[in-house]
């Protein structure tokens, strides 16, 4: 079992950066995927990005591509999420989230995922 504990949310203008950080407990981690999703009020969870166990593989949500980056530290337990050029659209709950299937890839479906963090707030101001 790993615990996920997502920090690195805040406040914004548009145009900004943000990088959030999830760290997981437990040893393997390193066998997990790791997905990020986020969360509007009154919309549903969505997914915003994906990393394999290796991080050699990546996928992201049409509406970050070019803007987030997703990445990884096995040796640190830590998965990353660098926002870059954020939007208000952006703002929302992110959740960090560990796959712990092995598959084909990465998924992009939430139920896919076994662990998640508690949610760190993000918030982009026009």
């Amino acid at each position: 079992q790993v615990q996920l504990v997502d920090t690195g949310g805040g406040l914004v203008q548009a145009g900004g950066s943000l990088r959030l950080s999830c760290a997981a407990s437990g040893r393997t981690f390193s066998t997990y995927a790791m997905g990020w999703f986020r969360q509007a009020p009154g919309k549903e969870r969505i997914f915003i990005a994906a990393i394999s166990a290796s991080g050699d593989s990546t996928n992201y949500a049409d509406s970050v591509k070019g803007r987030f980056t997703i990445s990884r530290d096995n040796a640190k337990n830590t998965v990353y999420l660098q926002m870059n050029g954020l939007k208000p659209e952006d703002t929302a709950v992110y959740y960090c989230a560990a796959d712990s299937t092995e598959r084909v890839g990465v998924s992009i479906y939430a139920d896919h995922y076994h662990y998640w963090g508690q949610g760190t707030q993000v918030t982009v101001s026009s």
